[in-house]
């Protein structure tokens, strides 16, 4: 039907946008007064990136990457997620050789063939940031806690953030060996998906939604019981950090996020009624990725936020927009002298920085008068072949009802004073 979009898809239409435009500005705040910068990376990638990247056990990997064959033969997918992307860069224009750390943030589209729920699209959007360079906590607990600040201008409340270390490629293969060892009598009755992961990445299992696999895993050996001695003084030093600040956080043993990537700090952030799922956003350290994509071994660490996911929160939540521009100015003109006098007032107007509307559909004066309201404007300035012969305009305060007639020459200057 090409009338309807494509399942999992969402048109923003007027009237929504600016919720986006809300959280946009809002990001570009925050993402500044941290010293973070943007970047744009293309919206597809060849497949060996996040094959590489993101791992080839993750749920995204294995079956939501939208990949197809280009006409050269490569093998290319829509990017399920930004950090990859950002990473091929870093390593692509050497910015590794730059002083670093090396702090960005990004936002757009991803692309995921998933099962459509509220709030979670085929098509999503993501902010997020990557802070490149340095291993130290202090980043980690930075990064958390930009995050938490984000969402609290946002006016978000009863949001839980969960913390957890998933070790390094040091402790991890013990922890591996005793969680294999210890869901191994159990394998037969964990859902097929698990068991595909029990001998490739058992870990992914602590993970699994389904309800008979987490029951299997209660008990299991958790990563924070196999922490090798840098990685639970790092951890301890991240909560240290984030207690400084104020920012509270619940230990989640469980929390090991769905991508392989991830190493030590790991942290996601829940609010509840929203859908499915409650989280609205994670991330965590990936000491080793830009070293698995080819750059030298470099310390990242960084988060996405969905966005749909906090409109869907807010919303929930009953938040109050901030109000969007709106048409500050509608002349309503009668006659063709009087429309192209109006018409020239009009780019006037714009050329000042004010926003104005003239009628583009013939209307009589008292549907234009209907449409000035609907648009809410602030004056309507009526114009008629009369006033124009006077070299006057008649101004109508939209708010109060009250309205004058001032002369026409000096009328852009008047509301531009108006509008400071």
């Amino acid at each position: 039907m090409l009338t309807a979009g494509p399942k999992g898809t969402n048109d923003i239409m007027p009237g929504e946008i600016e919720k986006w435009h809300y959280i946009e500005e809002t990001v570009r705040d925050i993402c500044r007064e941290y010293g973070y910068r943007e970047i744009r990376t293309p919206v597809f990638e060849h497949t060996e990136l996040f094959q590489r990247g993101v791992g080839d056990t993750t749920d995204v990997v294995e079956k939501e990457m939208y990949t197809f064959r280009d006409k050269g033969k490569r093998s290319i997918s829509l990017r399920p997620e930004g950090t990859a992307s950002v990473v091929r860069a870093f390593v692509e224009h050497k910015t590794y050789a730059q002083p670093q750390p090396t702090k960005v943030w990004y936002m757009g589209p991803m692309f995921r063939y998933a099962n459509v729920q509220a709030g979670r699209y085929r098509q999503f959007h993501q902010f997020g940031v990557e802070a490149l360079g340095s291993k130290d906590p202090a980043v980690d607990a930075e990064v958390i806690t930009m995050a938490m600040d984000f969402y609290g201008r946002l006016g978000l409340r009863d949001l839980e953030l969960h913390i957890n270390s998933v070790g390094c490629s040091l402790c991890r293969p013990g922890h591996r060996e005793k969680l294999f060892e210890y869901l191994k009598p159990n394998a037969k009755q964990l859902c097929n998906l698990c068991q595909s992961r029990l001998e490739r990445n058992p870990m992914r299992i602590l993970d699994c939604k389904e309800e008979n696999c987490r029951e299997i895993s209660e008990g299991a050996p958790m990563t924070a019981d196999c922490l090798c001695d840098d990685c639970a003084g790092h951890f301890e030093k991240v909560k240290k950090y984030l207690d400084e600040v104020g920012v509270s956080y619940v230990i989640n043993t469980r929390l090991v996020r769905g991508l392989d990537y991830y190493t030590n700090t790991a942290f996601e952030i829940m609010a509840s009624d929203i859908g499915a799922q409650s989280s609205i956003g994670g991330g965590g350290r990936y000491d080793g990725l830009i070293e698995e994509i080819g750059g030298p071994p470099t310390p990242g660490i960084g988060y996405a936020l969905g966005i749909e996911r906090i409109i869907a929160a807010m919303e929930r939540q009953g938040l109050e927009w901030p109000a969007g521009r709106k048409i500050y100015i509608f002349i309503a003109a009668l006659g063709d002298e009087a429309r192209e006098a109006a018409f020239k007032l009009v780019r006037d107007f714009r050329r000042e920085g004010l926003t104005a509307e003239m009628d583009l559909m013939g209307r009589s004066l008292k549907a234009q008068m209907k449409f000035a309201n609907r648009l809410d404007s602030a004056y309507t300035l009526i114009l008629g072949e009369e006033e124009l012969g006077k070299g006057i305009i008649t101004v109508r305060d939209m708010a109060a009802g009250e309205q004058q007639e001032l002369p026409l020459t000096g009328i852009v200057d008047y509301l531009k004073n108006k509008n400071t």
